[in-house]
């Protein structure tokens, strides 16, 4: 999944390719570059740290130490330096060698903490506890995980409204639709954000041991969803809290009280109100009106790899409800013995 998500980011926006009648890895060689922004450079290097701690952590405990590192390394290695030949035949983006080596560099650190850490975080520090203690055992449970840090992720983009998800509108319509007042836009927003706010509630509920208090880690990602918000909206805009409109606060308080009783439904139940409430919280999201302040926002800041990183959200973003419909409806069908959650009764 994160191969894929780095692939998305340097090939961004996947359009206008063009032969450059050069050869695709020719860049490696080329000369170093006059000027070197560090934002890029950073953005590099923290792009591909994860990559390294994860190859690590995927190979535990089939491989280990100095084995796992230098395959590691390798594997990021080779996906950075294809990706730049690839992203060489895109006329908006540049093959850079600099890029590479800190690509390079940024697998190398995650690896080596991958070393230093996976066998205590995987075996016995507190994230296996905690995944011992409050999540149901499987696979199909950790993909469900990855769903809840895929919505934590999407919640970087400050275009969206709050916790909103599914946008298609750059897909199916032609852009520009009839202007709409404070009130309705308002009122998209406080829906969307109670509905999905329920639906990850929702969701969350179908993951944990029967019997573990989920009120907690709920009020802890819904905590760390708006932490990220809060990020995501100081890089862009320079105001951490540019989100916390009258709409969003309205749906942040509906959408807790809710959950919080909603979570006690049976398996069954929850699952059904889950898939309804993201069919419409998605419908909602495409009937917002768009955002003219984050239009001129992001045509007025523009360092480097931003746009990138902020096309990937929003692929995220557009992927979400179907990812997390479809494993809804996989829950669904796995049925009461085999998915393990709580008592119907």
């Amino acid at each position: 999944m994160y191969a894929l998500l780095v692939a998305y980011a340097t090939l961004h926006p996947l359009e206008g390719w063009q032969d450059h009648g050069q050869g695709a890895f020719d860049y490696l060689t080329a000369r170093w570059p006059a000027w070197i922004v560090r934002f890029d450079v950073a953005a590099n290097v923290l792009g591909y740290a994860p990559f390294g701690f994860l190859c690590v952590a995927a190979l535990y405990p089939r491989l280990r130490g100095l084995a796992a590192f230098v395959l590691a390394l390798a594997a990021g290695a080779a996906l950075c330096v294809l990706l730049e030949a690839v992203q060489s035949y895109l006329p908006t983006r540049i093959a850079s060698n600099v890029d590479v080596f800190a690509n390079i560099a940024g697998t190398l650190l995650g690896a080596a903490a991958g070393v230093r850490l996976s066998p205590w975080l995987l075996e016995h520090g507190p994230y296996r506890r905690w995944r011992a203690a409050a999540f149901l055992p499987g696979h199909a449970i950790d993909f469900g995980l990855v769903l809840l840090a895929l919505w934590l992720f999407l919640q970087l983009n400050p275009a969206t409204l709050l916790f909103g998800a599914g946008d298609l509108r750059e897909l199916v319509v032609e852009p520009g639709l009839p202007a709409r007042g404070p009130e309705y836009f308002a009122s998209i927003e406080a829906l969307t954000a109670a509905a999905n706010l329920v639906v990850v509630a929702l969701l969350l509920s179908t993951l944990v041991t029967p019997g573990y208090p989920v009120r907690w880690p709920l009020a802890a990602l819904a905590a760390t969803a708006l932490l990220v918000k809060s990020l995501g909206s100081a890089a862009m805009r320079e105001d951490a809290l540019a989100w916390l409109t009258p709409g969003a606060e309205q749906g942040l308080i509906f959408g807790m009280v809710v959950a919080l009783g909603a979570v006690s439904l049976p398996r069954t139940a929850r699952l059904v109100l889950a898939a309804v409430l993201i069919m419409a919280a998605t419908v909602l999201v495409n009937l917002a009106p768009p955002n003219p302040y984050f239009a001129a926002t992001l045509r007025a800041w523009q360092p480097g790899h931003f746009l990138n990183f902020n096309g990937l959200t929003r692929l995220v973003s557009a992927a979400w409800p179907f990812l997390a419909l479809g494993y809804l409806i996989f829950l669904a069908t796995r049925g009461r013995g085999r998915g393990g959650s709580r008592s119907e009764e």
